[in-house]
């Protein structure tokens, strides 16, 4: 059927609106091929499971990208949002245990997958791995508006076609395969990050699908259908503030993430610049200065002896407030030769 309030809000935004009947066939798994659906759904998150936890371990970004284009997980997610929207108990109810399944499923295939690959993939040794363990606010507001965006594209059949942007931008299976990776590593905190991340997206979702179909009508449609207004009501405002009190549990931790980076940012500025104090005018340069678990922090330095002043750049750090006790300097010396002997300047 073509509802009320779409018919309303066609004319009023001038644009085409999807019918309610074609966003439930978009979304919940239901009707004579419910068989099928949950077929497809099963063989293509397993499939995208495998591509995204294969292109994590070879650290390929297109591969992952086209994980997430296949990944069929923004459906129950979604289906999850509709159903809260429209007053449906049973696809609610259905829908959370596909995408709670699906999720699951996913890091299975992580952990799966982990047991074959002979080296940990934890933050510290695949940057797919460090992008997706310590999300922070900016993650939250970058989910948020991909939501709305997803939300608005089920609704509009004008803007559908950008969905398949939708699935790359909010990304839903890279960070459970995450979590299947760095638990099979023995990294369970990088795996709650992963999961964090993945719960943030989850949240965004709910949060501007419900906002986004309030304000194209959809919601007043279950209204018009029930007799006791007061307790559909009720119920409603329940779901909405589940949802909001879902969004502001997750943005507790994203702060609490946020901060550590910053603060991590600082204090690897501030290392750097004692080590360069230090390295300058000789032979000696910093390769590379890597956040460790906790506050530690590990700087490589590569060049030719004599060493530089070791301990003056651990009184100057010592002096600055920095716990030195965490810090590691690693120097590395490096000779350069050629077919006519050794070459003066280190690389």
């Amino acid at each position: 059927m073509t509802s009320w309030g779409s018919l309303v809000r066609e004319t009023r935004w001038g644009a085409k609106l999807n019918t309610v009947d074609y966003m439930r066939e978009a979304v919940f798994f239901e009707g004579p091929t419910v068989r099928s659906q949950q077929t497809r759904f099963w063989l293509l998150l397993i499939l995208a499971s495998s591509i995204a936890t294969a292109g994590i371990v070879a650290d390929s970004t297109a591969t992952v990208i086209g994980a997430m284009i296949v990944a069929p997980l923004m459906r129950p997610i979604q289906g999850t949002m509709l159903a809260t929207v429209l007053g449906d108990r049973r696809n609610l109810t259905k829908s959370i245990i596909i995408m709670v399944a699906g999720a699951t499923a996913a890091v299975l295939v992580g952990f799966l997958l982990g047991l074959i690959v002979v080296q940990d993939v934890t933050a510290a040794t695949n940057p797919q791995v460090a992008a997706r363990v310590s999300p922070g606010l900016i993650d939250l507001f970058a989910a948020l508006a991909t939501g709305i965006v997803g939300s608005i594209a089920l609704i509009r059949s004008d803007i559908s076609d950008t969905l398949p942007g939708v699935a790359i931008a909010i990304s839903l299976v890279p960070p459970l395969c995450v979590a299947g990776l760095a638990m099979e590593s023995g990294a369970y905190g990088q795996a709650l990050g992963a999961i964090l991340l993945f719960v943030t997206n989850v949240a965004a979702i709910l949060a501007t699908g419900s906002i986004i179909m309030a304000i194209y009508g959809f919601s007043k449609l279950r209204l018009l259908e029930v007799e006791d207004l007061e307790a559909e009501r009720r119920r409603r405002v329940k779901a909405y503030i589940t949802t909001a009190v879902m969004v502001l549990l997750v943005a507790g931790p994203l702060t609490y993430s946020t901060t550590q980076v910053i603060q991590n940012r600082d204090r690897v500025s501030r290392v750097q610049e004692y080590v360069e104090q230090v390295t300058d005018g000789t032979k000696w340069t910093i390769v590379s200065i890597t956040p460790l678990e906790g506050e530690r922090i590990h700087v490589i330095v590569k060049g030719e002896p004599p060493l530089p002043d070791v301990e003056q750049v651990y009184a100057k750090m010592r002096e600055s407030g920095l716990n030195v006790d965490e810090i590691t300097l690693e120097f590395i010396p490096s000779y350069s030769f050629d077919s006519t002997g050794p070459i003066v300047a280190a690389q």
